[in-house]
This record gives structure tokens, sequence and C-alpha cells, in this order.
């Protein structure tokens, strides 16, 4: 999510929400929106101000997961099982990257797939 993103970088650079909304010329309650989720889709405008203003760059904050799970260790069990379960159950990894191309595209498409 590119809030927890946005907000996990504005923490680490030691602002608050009000020195970024300064910064980077974004309102405050707009910003708030974007870390909580509420605004998903920011505009790259927007993104491109908060990314500069970070010290950060566009990839920064749209790629999922880029430093969310560097440390598998601190992946949850439930993750831990559903790999271990994929893994008996003879997946493999080409198959699970094939799962997630179309979990993508599917997301990427509205979450409709029809076949046809």
């Amino acid at each position: 999510m590119i809030g927890v993103r946005i907000k996990s970088l504005r923490i680490k650079k030691g602002y608050s929400i009000n020195e970024l909304s300064e910064k980077a010329e974004v309102s405050k309650s707009y910003l708030s929106y974007i870390e909580r989720g509420i605004q998903e889709n920011p505009s790259l405008q927007v993104l491109s101000r908060i990314a500069r203003t970070l010290d950060a760059n566009l990839e920064d904050l749209l790629e999922e997961n880029k430093e969310e799970i560097t440390d598998l260790s601190k992946l949850d069990e439930e993750w831990v099982s559903l790999v271990k379960e994929a893994i008996r159950q003879g997946i493999t990894k080409e198959d699970f990257a094939y799962y997630l191309e179309f979990i993508k595209f599917k997301k990427m498409n509205g979450g409709t797939f029809s076949e046809g």
C-alpha cells in the first residue's frame, strides 16, 4: 500500500505529517488520507512531490513489498504455513510465479475475469 510506504519513509526521515505536508506542498488532510489508505490512487504529480521531499523516487513508493519483507524471519506463521502446504501439495516455483502473475493481472483489470 502506497500510504504505508509513505508513512514509513516519512518517519524514517523524522518528519511529522505537518512537516511533510508543508515541504511537499500537499494538504495535510490529503496526505493523511493517503497514509491511512482512504485515498489509494493519488496523482503522479502528488506522489512525485512527496517522493522528492522524502529523498526517494516514485519506484520506492509504488513498488509493493520492496522493503516490507526483506527479512524472511519476520513472516508471520500463517504465511509460513501456506508456503509449506503449497510445497507439500507439489506446487512448483513456476506454478507459484504463474499464480502471482495471474493475481496481478486480475487486480489490474478490476478483479474480474471472464472465460470466453
